[in-house]
């Protein structure tokens, strides 16, 4: 046998893998959220836990998709959070919506004010997301002006208890995740996700190429700014009764920051994963032992940032990619 005819078998093997794969592996990252959520909400007896764990993954898949994609990281991304449960809030005690639809009115608030905060992407770096931070702690103090009770509640946060549904709320919140999810899918494997990815690397390049930055850049961010404010409406329609600190608070977006690293941004599972493993960790160790969870929260980025900056989605690329050499040498 010739040598061409003992390597064909092998390049056919890895013409085909990459096709099976491509199909499969972005419907799991779909799929399997999903199907954990719905089995343990009967094996779990805490369903806000599990609504609020569903909601943080989308947005740390939301910060993947400005950051990830994009290069832009907003400390301030808790201001679409806010705006989403206020809009909502509103629609149902106002327009007398249901939760659903007032969900979805608070994805628009979302997206309504990231259009207005087009003109910060003038700035970059530090400055944006220190500007995006000032943003979202402008919009607390205009949502909890006592001026605005009337309108707002002011500083006294608003009661929606009338409409509170627990199924409801925690289906929204699963299929918020899923396609957060399937949002990040199908950037990362089309064409604009390219585009993303060649404008977070060198915009000034990517513009000579005939790329409309701006434009590109800006779609992503509405993107980013729906899925925080369908998450923030779902989650204060979830508690029923919440005040202006409470979802316009910058742990919201250190939170999912901090989730999207651990698992790592510009990929499909990292951020899921990291929302996942840290939110549980949380709640195990950082409801009680806050301290505790302070240390375990610094160390872990202290060692992700020395010697694993791609999060847990690199760890697992790397030890894949090296698996065959361990089989060989063994």
């Amino acid at each position: 046998m010739s040598l061409s005819a003992r390597r064909r078998p092998a390049v056919d093997e890895e013409t085909k893998r990459p096709r099976w794969r491509g199909v499969v592996s972005p419907g799991m990252a779909v799929a399997i959220p999903v199907l954990v959520f719905l089995v343990a909400v009967h094996v779990y007896s805490n369903e806000l836990l599990l609504v609020d764990m569903a909601i943080y993954i989308a947005l740390a898949q939301g910060i993947n998709i400005i950051y990830g994609f994009t290069g832009y990281l907003p400390f301030g991304y808790f201001g679409f959070f806010g705006v989403g449960a206020y809009v909502a809030g509103y629609g149902i005690v106002h327009l007398g919506l249901s939760g659903p639809l007032a969900a979805l009115l608070g994805g628009l608030g979302g997206v309504v004010v990231g259009a207005v905060m087009l003109p910060l992407f003038r700035l970059k770096g530090a400055y944006f997301a220190l500007t995006t931070l000032a943003v979202g702690e402008a919009l607390y103090a205009i949502v909890s002006n006592p001026s605005l009770t009337s309108v707002t509640n002011g500083p006294y946060g608003l009661n929606l208890a009338a409409v509170y549904s627990s199924g409801w709320s925690f289906g929204m919140a699963v299929g918020l995740a899923a396609i957060s999810i399937l949002a990040v899918v199908l950037i990362k494997n089309s064409r604009y996700g390219m585009t993303l990815r060649a404008i977070r690397d060198d915009p000034y390049s990517a513009s000579m190429a005939g790329i409309n930055v701006a434009r590109d850049r800006f779609y992503a961010w509405l993107i980013a700014a729906a899925i925080a404010g369908v998450g923030g409406a779902i989650y204060g329609w979830a508690i029923s009764v919440f005040y202006p600190q409470d979802v316009f608070d910058v742990t919201v977006s250190v939170f999912a920051i901090v989730f999207a690293l651990f698992g790592g941004i510009g990929t499909i599972w990292g951020p899921t994963l990291g929302a996942a493993v840290l939110y549980a960790v949380y709640n195990v160790v950082g409801v009680s032992n806050p301290q505790y969870f302070q240390l375990i929260y610094g160390l872990v980025i202290v060692l992700l940032v020395l010697f694993a900056p791609r999060g847990l989605a690199g760890i697992a690329r790397y030890l894949h990619e090296h698996r065959p050499f361990v089989r060989s040498s063994t």
